[in-house]
């Protein structure tokens, strides 16, 4: 009696509850019509909500749920194949692929060993001095180097090696932490920087096309860096702090004295060294950054150039990683294509409370529809489906249409759900972390921007002048 007492928890926690209602609701939702929707539209919302519970839970394995994506989606015909496998053609699985190779390569040369060595004496102390300082070298990485993908894939090999240094091993919160700081750090601030995620530049783009105005980018890095960039940056320190406490041991190198440079190391060097020279330069050759780190795997891999032997590649390259990011990218295609964002855009519109006179309850309602679009959409999607209304919504609130244009920044950079933004997807999945603690961490960063950072960034705008 005593052992079936025991087990019963298990069976009725908090997030078996969560699963059990969300799969309830999907159903629901997916087979009667309860929403004011075509029934496309109802399976689609069905299905995303199962899913997306299910991956935030992890009641199931993450790529087993992206594998139950895939089969549902195309055994109810909600999408062209083209679209529910569109995350296996995406470049996001492709820098998957390339930055396992390149961390593989940087680790096993010993590579990473010698670049840590070089940095960790700086950062030995508290646990809250090492998690700052990859913070703020995340944000710096992020004013010269554009792609948000590329400045994590070179981030995480190097971390991993750091965190191993100070004395956490692999599942240790402090690992943990020194993992979503590298990846929090230099994503979300570098929203306040105009060319410095895809959102924005999309943003850039739509707003040039649309209505013919070019956001300069020191009005931009005024605007958003004070609150989104540096309080965001000093919020991700705490939370991390908060939720992921642990205390670092003192960093040894695994070295008395410095080792020689290797041919090995030498040529990796060399590798690296070409490949973020492109990732720098992806504003005059326009190439990927995932076709430029695809391009630097095929070289780590050429037998008798190569520096990963095929047991290598193996042992530290595995299938799920590649599973759930295709599976993530996928669903958020799926919701995409289905139109629900359109919907929801135009909904909220009406349900809003938009009106002259109302600075902030404008500002607030405006970030939220924002970030209520970027559920159907996934970030990059918002300024494509927004931006087309901010002349509708500049009127209906008694704002400047460049102050509208603006909010959607706020929206895009608060995503609540992690497979709206590939690139922490990417980062958790190379350093090998449970997808569920970056979930977390972003909803709970979401909650606490809604309740502080936004109200601060009202003020802030007022200041300005664009309320």
């Amino acid at each position: 009696m005593s052992s079936i007492i025991q087990h019963k928890p298990a069976y009725f926690s908090f997030s078996s509850l969560v699963t059990l209602f969300a799969a309830i609701s999907g159903i629901v939702i997916m087979f009667f019509p309860i929403l004011n929707l075509p029934s496309e539209q109802r399976h689609v919302a069905g299905l995303g909500i199962i899913i997306i519970s299910l991956w935030a839970t992890a009641k199931l394995p993450e790529h087993l749920t992206a594998v139950l994506f895939f089969l549902v989606a195309m055994l109810m015909n909600l999408g062209a194949p083209s679209v529910i496998f569109s995350g296996f053609a995406s470049s996001a699985f492709w820098m998957i692929f390339g930055g396992l190779v390149i961390a593989s390569a940087v680790k096993n040369t010993g590579l990473s060993d010698r670049i840590v060595h070089s940095v960790a004496d700086k950062l030995n102390g508290s646990y809250a001095r090492l998690v700052l300082g990859v913070i703020v070298v995340g944000i710096l990485l992020g004013f010269v180097m554009p792609s948000a993908t590329a400045r994590i894939a070179l981030l995480i090999p190097i971390i991993i090696v750091m965190a191993e240094g100070f004395g956490f091993h692999s599942g240790s919160k402090g690992r943990t932490g020194l993992v979503l700081a590298a990846i929090f750090g230099t994503f979300f601030p570098t929203f306040s920087v105009l060319p410095n995620n895809v959102p924005n530049m999309v943003l850039v783009g739509s707003i040039e096309t649309l209505y013919k105005i070019e956001p300069l980018y020191g009005e931009y890095l005024m605007l958003h860096f004070p609150v989104l960039g540096l309080l965001k940056a000093l919020m991700i320190w705490g939370l991390i702090l908060w939720q992921f406490p642990d205390t670092p041991k003192p960093y040894v190198s695994p070295h008395e004295t410095k080792p020689p440079f290797t041919n090995a190391q030498f040529k990796m060097s060399v590798i690296l060294a070409l490949t973020v020279g492109l990732w720098l330069t992806d504003f005059i050759h326009h190439i990927s950054p995932a076709w430029i780190a695809v391009g630097a795997a095929f070289l780590l891999l050429l037998p008798g150039f190569g520096l990963v032997s095929g047991k290598q590649f193996n042992d530290d390259i595995k299938l799920p990683p590649f599973l759930i990011v295709a599976g993530i990218l996928g669903l958020g295609a799926l919701l995409s294509s289905s139109g629900l964002s359109v919907v929801m855009a135009k909904q909220l519109t009406q349900i809003l409370p938009l009106s002259a006179g109302h600075d902030f309850m404008n500002f607030m309602s405006l970030a939220f529809m924002a970030m209520m679009t970027s559920i159907a959409t996934t970030t990059p999607g918002v300024p494509a489906v927004l931006t087309p209304l901010a002349q509708q919504l500049a009127q209906a609130a008694g704002l400047p249409l460049n102050s509208v244009l603006m909010t959607q920044v706020l929206g895009f950079s608060t995503p609540i759900f992690i497979y709206q933004v590939p690139p922490l997807v990417i980062g958790m999945q190379l350093a090998g972390e449970k997808m569920i603690h970056g979930m977390k961490l972003v909803l709970i960063l979401a909650i606490a921007t809604v309740l502080l950072l936004l109200p601060l960034d009202y003020f802030w705008w007022k200041f300005l002048g664009m309320l």
